[in-house]
């Protein structure tokens, strides 16, 4: 029963599956909104430039259907008339398509933002087989997708009949106008009628929105074995973590181990303990920690300062101490300065004594204060 629900997909997706899905193409994407925002572009570019295009259209009547008596007789007029009359209306259209095309191109930004990948544009098995084919056709999607197509009808006709029984009044009168003012009129009508569907489209967007986010999120969930997965191939597998850590244990090992020979003084234990210090008046402002250990590795110390002549002191309080409270390359804490200087003054009068200058020295009691003992 473990098994079977770990493989629930229950938990939110992380960060580097949404990452993942994106570089394969697969975010939330509402194609609603996107010919709703296109719609209602396309019905205020028309509404705003109506004007623009009903003078280019009435100059391009008026130049086609004004003709002298020799135009008549010159077969080049046709394409003249048919090339000006083009142009014209490519002029005057221009701003509408403009707006179009960056409607298109920054629609997708509300949902879902730009996304170019090349994977999504690759043949996948699943959407010619007909087996997956049948699922999609009986899937909670496709009767959202019907759904929603229902509801375009529904919606577009209710509107068209709302649009119609409130402005029939106004369309049945237009003949008994003018014709330049009924032509305006009649304009006006078609653009607030075309406004008043490219809006009503929002409706679908807004139960649609919801869905495919709804759907994208659901479709991301992950299990927690896939985490657990997941996990490991970022973080790496327990045992190889474990495995680079000893290799960067050992490799930190032989580093200390290279500089015990230029200390000035192995402090131990005697047994269990062991720190090697350096100190250079001139080089530095306090002695430093080159090297430390316990047991196995504290003799490892002894046995390289042995065979290198390094002097070795027995302080078992003030080798815990050091241990304890200095890491490998800093400097010792400035309440152990005295039992060090005092380590150091100590070497320096046995080496003295061992060349035959003066009287073997008596080993001092190193003090430690009690905040630094361990």
């Amino acid at each position: 029963m473990a098994d079977d629900s770990s493989q629930e997909k229950t938990e939110e997706p992380t960060a580097k599956r949404l990452e993942k899905a994106r570089e394969d193409g697969q975010i939330p994407r509402s194609k609603e909104l996107s010919t709703s925002l296109i719609l209602i572009t396309g019905a205020l570019s028309l509404w705003i430039f109506s004007g623009v295009l009903f003078n280019a259209a009435q100059k391009i009547f008026d130049f086609n259907y004004t003709l002298q008596r020799f135009h008549i007789f010159d077969t080049n007029q046709m394409i003249i008339h048919l090339s000006a009359s083009i142009l014209q209306a490519i002029v005057a259209i221009s701003p509408v398509m403009i707006l179009l095309v960056v409607a298109a191109i920054f629609g997708p930004l509300a949902l879902g933002g730009w996304m170019f990948s090349g994977k999504s544009l690759l043949p996948k098995l699943d959407r010619i087989s007909p087996l997956a084919g049948f699922k999609r056709m009986f899937s909670v999607k496709s009767l959202v997708e019907l759904l929603k197509s229902w509801l375009k009808i529904f919606i577009v006709v209710g509107t068209i009949l709302a649009l119609f029984f409130s402005l029939k009044d106004i369309v049945f009168v237009l003949n008994q106008e003018p014709h330049r003012a009924a032509i305006f009129h009649a304009a006006n009508l078609v653009m607030t009628g075309a406004l008043a569907l490219a809006l009503c489209t929002l409706l679908v967007s807004i139960v649609d929105v919801p869905f495919q986010i709804y759907e994208f999120t659901k479709k991301m969930k992950m299990s927690l074995q896939e985490i657990k997965d997941e996990s490991k191939d970022t973080e790496g597998k327990p045992e190889v973590k474990q495995r680079v850590r000893q290799l960067q244990y050992e490799m930190s090992q032989r580093r200390m181990m290279s500089d015990v020979p230029d200390a000035d003084v192995i402090i131990t234990n005697p047994t269990h303990y062991a720190v090697a210090l350096k100190y250079h008046s001139d080089e530095m402002k306090a002695p430093i920690l080159l090297a430390k250990g316990i047991d196995e590795v504290a003799l490892k110390i002894r046995e390289i300062a042995k065979h290198k002549s390094v002097p070795i002191v027995e302080a078992p309080t003030l080798a815990r101490s050091v241990y304890a409270f200095t890491k490998i390359g800093k400097e010792i804490p400035e309440g152990l300065y005295v039992a060090i200087a005092q380590v150091l003054a100590y070497v320096y009068q046995l080496d003295q004594y061992f060349k035959g200058q003066g009287e073997r020295p008596k080993q001092p009691v190193f003090p430690v204060p009690a905040d630094l003992r361990a």
